[in-house]
């Protein structure tokens, strides 16, 4: 069983940047790779970013390339998703996932474990 909790939503002005935490239970947190997805109202759930297990390889979905950053600390149990260049359509409430195999699905019906989420708005 693993716990994930989301941090650092809010609310920000378009051009700017937020950072979101996503600390994770469990001693086997560094063996899983991490998926970040985000849900704007009346909208389905979309992959933003993956990474694997070891930090190495990092996928990002074309909408946040070059602007959001993902990275993870392993004696932390916590992954990050730097976003900077926020933009309006970047509004949504942001997820944090576990993906129990050693790959990085964009599927949201793969990930084994969530977070509750936490909500991002940005303004024009």
């Amino acid at each position: 069983q693993v716990q994930l909790v989301e941090s650092g939503g809010g609310l920000v002005q378009a051009g700017g940047s937020l950072r979101l935490s996503c600390a994770a239970s469990g001693r086997t947190f560094s063996r899983y790779a991490m998926g970040w997805f985000r849900q704007a109202p009346g909208k389905e759930r979309e992959f933003v970013g993956g990474i694997n297990w070891s930090g190495s390889s990092i996928y990002y979905a074309d909408s946040v390339k070059g602007r959001f950053i993902i990275s993870r600390d392993n004696a932390a149990n916590t992954v990050y998703l730097q976003m900077n260049s926020l933009k309006p359509e970047d509004t949504a409430v942001y997820y944090c996932a576990v993906e129990t195999r050693p790959i990085v699905p964009v599927d949201p019906v793969d990930y084994d474990y969530w977070g509750q989420g936490t909500k991002v708005t940005v303004s024009s």
